[in-house]
């Protein structure tokens, strides 16, 4: 059940400089000047082992590649998210399957258990939704990341099955939950916030 879901306003629609604002929280396109930021917060093995892609240690020169990376590559819709404009982490979409976009997600330690990570992809999603001609999104969480799990649930996503996914930073494969949402599903969640806060 959505609750207060926010709603994002984009502020700018040039792919490089737009942002997405939520209640708390402002999503924007990372920039070289981050790196040093994004490196600190993803250093931290509780994160990479929850995530596959990130190494562990992930250095300076990790996060300097990844924001040149995503200023290039036009398969992922990556954002850097600020609280009360301090990065807190990293949201946004992968597009190498165009029929299936994977929702991707990671949060600083200090970060957990605030609902930036629900704010956040709620966020994403909507924004996705919008813009792109897509009938569903994809996502995933290790079976043993329960707050991730809840996050999916949270924006609508439903559970289709178990998966072995390699993890970079164990350097094995794990089982992965599945998760897809329907644009249908979105489309009905966000009615329904809607009426829920005009009867309040």
């Amino acid at each position: 059940m959505l609750q207060d879901m926010p709603i994002p306003t984009p502020l700018l629609r040039d792919r490089r400089s737009f942002a997405l604002e939520t209640e708390r929280l402002t999503l924007r396109k990372p920039a070289h000047a981050d790196a040093r930021v994004i490196a600190a917060l993803a250093n931290d093995r509780r994160i990479a082992e929850m995530a596959r892609r990130l190494p562990h240690p992930y250095t300076l020169d990790d996060a300097v590649r990844f924001v040149e990376a995503v200023a290039c590559d036009s398969r992922e819709m990556v954002f850097l998210v600020e609280h009360h404009h301090v990065p807190v982490g990293v949201a946004g979409v992968d597009w190498s399957e165009p029929d299936a976009p994977e929702l991707g997600y990671w949060f600083g330690v200090d970060y957990w258990g605030r609902g930036f990570a629900t704010e956040a992809a709620r966020a994403v999603i909507d924004y996705a939704f919008e813009e792109y001609n897509v009938d569903r999104m994809v996502s995933g969480a290790r079976v043993v990341n329960p707050a991730s799990r809840n996050v999916l649930e949270k924006c609508g996503f439903q559970w289709t099955g178990v998966e072995l996914h390699r993890i970079r930073a164990l350097g094995s494969s794990t089982p992965i939950d599945r998760f897809r949402l329907s644009r249908s599903v979105w489309s009905s969640l966000k009615h329904w916030n809607s009426a829920a806060r005009r009867e309040r």
